[in-house]
């Protein structure tokens, strides 16, 4: 889902500084704090990408589930494959 949002432009005598706010629904999903810094990527010319030089921890932590002992073994215990004639036999060859 994207959030519209306009490109500012303050001109001063001296110098310029352009502005892209960020809507409150972002900055709060994304839990950006006060004074983050944060580097601007360009990717090309449709697309600016914005890298957090210190991300906050996720709040949820992955956990692999515990393999069991004999999953382990990559396969070792499974039987060999079948090379009868009727499996071979049963099979249609694709074209």
């Amino acid at each position: 889902m994207g959030f519209p949002t306009k490109v500012q432009l303050i001109k001063r005598q001296a110098s310029e500084q352009w502005y892209i706010n960020f809507p409150s629904a972002i900055a709060q999903a994304m839990e950006f704090s006060r004074g983050e810094t944060v580097e601007w990527i360009v990717e090309d010319k449709a697309l600016l990408a914005l890298r957090r030089l210190a991300p906050p921890p996720p709040t949820l932590k992955k956990t692999l589930p515990a393999s069991s002992p004999t999953s382990s073994s990559s396969g070792t215990n499974a039987p060999p494959p079948s090379t009868s004639a009727a499996s071979r036999t049963a099979r249609k060859p694709s074209r």
